[in-house]
């Protein structure tokens, strides 16, 4: 869909959807981060201007999995009566009239993406701005965790432990540069060997990161967003990712290293005092999240390589494949 088809759909929609008079749909545009199925719009009534962002599927490919919008918006509905910052749904549904396609629409937040590097916003907090902010992020993600699953049946069953592991395996083998994966098979093993039995089940946000939240500049937390990989199951996934991407220790140091916001041990605290018990388990799912991002980065290196979805910056992830694996068998050993 073009941003002049998504135009005219979305008159005759705020027609039929608002109450008052709409007198026009101005400054429809591609949003950040996935541009061509994520726009934002603004709408001027008789009462005033109100601006919108719409979610809608990427173009031709099969509404399911991380295509299926309609999850996010049993995921952002079950979330309104909480604490978590969110973008409650406005609208949303399956009715091809309106876009030929699935969507959800939320009200527009002003914020920008946490950003840590040099010279971005984040970087210039205060180190009590920066911890204050950490325990919003982890608190909001406690809080996320402890939403009964009863308000989420349209995510299906919980994903097991084992399967969280062996599901990587068909990337893993589609890989680019695979002696940089070389111990993929032992850490593959030692994950499946010590299988957490008891760690909390619940909703997952699934790329739970810097870039999915949204925050004033002032360093509050507005919203997380972005949940296409949301679903059932372990939930400490979440804190294993979060923790994988601020860990100096998982990334390659050249050119400067990776930018990170506050260490694993103290995202992990602040988690545990939200949540309000001991977690003994956050290594393992911390090694998972390494394990899982070193295969992702080789697969999309891949792509990349083949032109089927080019995007230079996986050459300079590639350099830490190696590292990730490595310290996931570190932290499981």
């Amino acid at each position: 869909m073009t941003l002049e088809e998504l135009a005219e759909n979305l008159i005759p929609f705020c027609e039929a959807h608002f109450d008052e008079k709409i007198i026009s749909v101005d400054n429809v545009r591609n949003m950040p981060g996935h541009a061509g199925f994520s726009y934002g719009f603004d709408v001027s009534t008789e009462k005033g201007l109100s601006r919108w962002y719409i979610r809608v599927p990427p173009p031709n490919v099969n509404w399911r999995g991380t295509a299926d919008v309609l999850r996010q918006v049993e995921v952002l509905n079950a979330l309104d009566g909480t604490s978590v910052p969110h973008c409650s749904v406005q609208w949303s549904g399956d009715d091809l009239q309106w876009f030929g396609c699935p969507y959800f629409i939320v009200p527009f937040l002003d914020g920008d993406t946490l950003k840590v590097s040099p010279g971005e916003w984040a970087s210039e907090l205060s180190d009590s701005k920066l911890t204050d902010l950490g325990r919003q992020v982890m608190g909001a993600l406690a809080e996320v965790h402890r939403v009964d699953t009863v308000k989420v049946p349209y995510l299906g069953d919980p994903v097991p432990f084992d399967e969280d592991v062996k599901r990587w395996d068909r990337f893993y083998e589609r890989s680019a540069d695979p002696h940089l994966l070389s111990r993929v098979p032992e850490c593959r093993e030692r994950l499946l060997d010590t299988l957490p039995h008891d760690a909390p089940v619940g909703i997952f946000h699934g790329d739970f990161q810097t870039s999915n939240l949204l925050c004033s500049l002032d360093g509050g937390l507005r919203a997380v967003i972005d949940w296409e990989l949301t679903g059932v199951g372990a939930t400490l996934n979440d804190v294993g990712w979060i923790c994988t991407f601020s860990d100096p220790d998982a990334w390659s140091k050249d050119q400067g290293g990776r930018p990170m916001f506050l260490d694993p041990q103290t995202l992990s605290d602040y988690y545990v005092e939200a949540y309000g018990e001991e977690l003994p388990d956050i290594r393992w799912f911390r090694a998972l999240a390494a394990y899982k991002f070193a295969i992702i980065t080789g697969f999309n290196l891949s792509l990349h390589r083949r032109g089927k979805r080019p995007d230079p910056s996986w050459e300079q992830t590639a350099l830490s494949m190696k590292p990730l694996i490595d310290r996931a068998l570190e932290l499981i050993g």
